[in-house]
């Protein structure tokens, strides 16, 4: 499997580490360069949250169009967004800077829309269908490698140059991402019938809403997701306020997330045959909340880190093993729009639950945040677990 499918899963992780550095750029260059949080904010919600309104219409696309050329059109939007990026930084008036990086950033905005789904949707007619589901989640750990190593390159290239540099950095990726899979051919996955694109994207809804495990498993994605936002936001102010850690301590302890983040995913491709996925699924959400609650109590930055990994390590297996049941399940005539369900949530539910994480710290501080959110989502999944007895019965057998 890895020698036909290895030059595309080498290049997703090119793509999906220049993405999250496209991301990454948008967000520190308005928090430095122009000094606006606000800005910020509205930058990232331009360059992540966009697919709540074109995710739609991205599924759609891919069941009409070859979804090899969906991704090639996304990779364009991206290096598009990034020459916006370049010019906001080396060559725009002071004025005029913040209309460029934002006009980057919706352009980075449109391109995430399309290209999870078209990569998910081209991965599966790239597969046997007894590879499907392990090849899911060797793609899941692109993402989560790419997310790892964003900042981290980041970080590198700025300490020996500039923001141009970083740019060109990124650039180069998509290119090469772009090459890896130049003699790739796929082909459309409907056939055309005349609907509208309404129709279309309603005709997913029915087929999910009709199918109880699927629609379980997008659910589980759900309150998967729902965890990273408050750790996100939460977290640097628990390693800065509550920890005391150093900056160079911080950035540690926050990239242990992401390094147990990839973790998970490996031992979800090393368990996958031998898991109840359904009790792992909702085990492993119920547990991770809980012990993001207790982080709360922790003084031992040790003991902190320790925990803080657990989070990660079931993190990383819930979301591999759902990513992976959702395209095992998902009908191959709708897969497109199946999986830009799955991608709109894997975007939006971080940014939603993120800002209530943001209300919540405000108004009670960051211990008594931590504690609520972890406590409250750990009930939630319960009360879910006990609802959803399909995918409570789920052993991975589709």
């Amino acid at each position: 499997m890895m020698g036909r499918l290895g030059p595309f899963f080498v290049s997703c992780l090119l793509a999906f580490t220049a993405g999250h550095m496209f991301n990454y750029t948008v967000i520190l260059y308005l928090q430095e360069a122009v000094g606006s949080d606000l800005l910020s904010g509205i930058g990232f919600g331009l360059a992540f949250g966009s697919s709540i309104v074109f995710g739609w219409f991205a599924g759609v696309v891919c069941d009409r169009v070859p979804p090899h050329r969906v991704i090639h059109a996304a990779q364009a939007l991206f290096l598009a967004g990034l020459a916006c990026l370049w010019w906001a930084q080396s060559e725009a008036s002071p004025p005029t800077r913040v209309g460029w990086v934002l006009g980057g950033a919706f352009l980075g905005g449109l391109a995430w829309s399309f290209v999870g789904p078209a990569r998910l949707t081209t991965l599966a007619q790239m597969a046997r269908p007894e590879e499907l589901r392990p090849a899911t989640i060797i793609f899941n750990l692109q993402v989560l490698v790419g997310f790892g190593l964003a900042p981290l390159l980041i970080g590198m290239v700025r300490s020996h140059a500039g923001w141009g540099s970083v740019i060109a950095l990124a650039a180069l990726s998509f290119v090469l991402a772009s090459l890896l899979i130049a003699n790739l051919h796929t082909q459309a996955n409907a056939t055309p019938s005349g609907n509208s694109v309404m129709a279309d994207i309603g005709e997913g809804f029915r087929v999910v809403g009709a199918d109880p495990l699927l629609k379980q498993l997008m659910l589980a994605a759900v309150l998967g997701y729902a965890m990273t936002g408050p750790l996100q936001i939460l977290l640097p102010k628990l390693a800065r306020d509550i920890l005391h850690l150093s900056e160079l301590q911080r950035g540690a302890y926050l990239g242990l997330l992401a390094l147990s983040l990839i973790t998970g995913g490996v031992t979800a491709l090393m368990v996958s045959k031998r898991v109840h996925h359904g009790s792992v699924m909702f085990g492993g959400i119920v547990a991770g909340c809980l012990v993001f609650a207790s982080l709360s109590q922790i003084g031992s930055v040790a003991l902190s880190a320790t925990a803080l990994a657990g989070v990660g390590v079931a993190g990383g297996m819930v979301i591999s093993l759902v990513v992976s049941g959702i395209q095992a399940r998902a009908p191959v005539a709708l897969r497109g729009r199946v999986m830009s369900m799955y991608s709109i949530t894997s975007q939006v539910v971080p940014a939603l639950s993120g800002v209530a994480a943001g209300a919540l710290v405000n108004a009670v501080g960051v211990t008594s945040a931590i504690q609520v959110s972890g406590l409250l989502l750990a009930s939630i999944v319960a009360l879910a677990a006990w609802r959803m007895a399909r995918l409570r019965g789920y052993c991975g057998a589709i």
